[in-house]
């Protein structure tokens, strides 16, 4: 989400749907005080410690609005700010920076939260062999900025939809009769691009999943001590994932399992936002 034609073609819509349900016919708060145009200046304020991402998304919000704005940024995405730093200095028509605020810093804010939380547990990762993924459990109208913020942040992304990729979850065995029935109908309806991975809870089902040919098993809700034994039955002939709650406050548990993904939906519904502030507005 780097360049002007991802911006164009994937979070323009999104972002003018976030406009207008904040301006629904005008800002009359703003058309009080600012009736004519007149060019100003706002300041981009970190209020605390963390990794920024999303400022260019912040920035588009301002250019949908005014055409004429002008950034002069002191940070980009994957940085790490400081509280009292100063981010950005935004120019242009006073009535779009004061219309614009809040969706901007919603996204800024959400996006740096997340981009912080993972952070914070890639960290814990780091030395293993496991590799930190997201999952689908986002915000509606939300999923393209919150799993951008999870790669900023030093995460990977699982797949983007249910188009993506086949994940044979339980009920999804339960619908197709088994284990071996479902991955047997799913390599037959698939191009041959797509990896298949079947999610199991018990070693009876890891064993069914790798007898079957599942390309990834992922181990849900299991014990440390289970997806030990789950590693050693698979040996290599299947990716891992684990997944279950993992939070950062449990994920030291699975840090010598030796599973080749850990899944998180903490990563996206979970995260608190940074506190980020537009502030010292005034007329240049």
């Amino acid at each position: 989400m780097n360049d002007s034609i991802t911006l164009k073609v994937n979070v323009d819509r999104l972002i003018m749907q976030a406009l207008e349900e904040d301006i629904t016919s005008e800002d009359i708060s703003t058309n009080a005080v600012m009736p004519e145009y007149q060019r100003g200046q706002v300041e981009l304020i970190c209020k605390q410690d963390g990794v920024i991402a999303g400022l260019n998304v912040f920035c588009r919000v301002f250019e949908l609005l005014d055409d004429t704005v002008a950034f002069d940024m002191k940070v980009k995405d994957g940085n790490f700010v400081k509280s009292g730093e100063l981010l950005a200095i935004v120019t242009g028509d006073i009535r779009a920076l004061l219309s614009g605020e809040r969706t901007a810093l919603n996204y800024l804010q959400r996006m740096s939260g997340i981009a912080t939380y993972t952070n914070s547990i890639v960290k814990l990762l780091e030395g293993s062999k496991t590799t930190l993924l997201d999952t689908r459990k986002t915000t509606p109208n939300m999923r393209i900025f919150e799993k951008y913020a999870v790669k900023v942040g030093g995460g990977s992304n699982h797949r983007y939809n249910l188009s993506d990729g086949v994940m044979l979850k339980d009920n999804h065995i339960g619908a197709a009769g088994s284990i071996a029935e479902a991955v047997k109908m799913a390599r037959e309806y698939v191009s041959f691009v797509h990896k298949i991975e079947v999610e199991v809870e018990n070693l009876d089902m890891v064993r069914e999943a790798v007898e079957a040919g599942a390309d990834i098993i992922m181990l849900d809700n299991m014990t440390p001590g289970q997806m030990k034994e789950a590693v050693q039955i698979i040996d290599g002939r299947a990716k891992t994932e684990c997944s279950g709650n993992v939070t950062k406050e449990n994920i030291n548990q699975i840090l010598d399992v030796g599973v080749d993904y850990v899944s998180s939906g903490a990563l996206t519904h979970s995260a608190p936002i940074m506190d980020i502030s537009l502030k010292n507005l005034h007329a240049v």
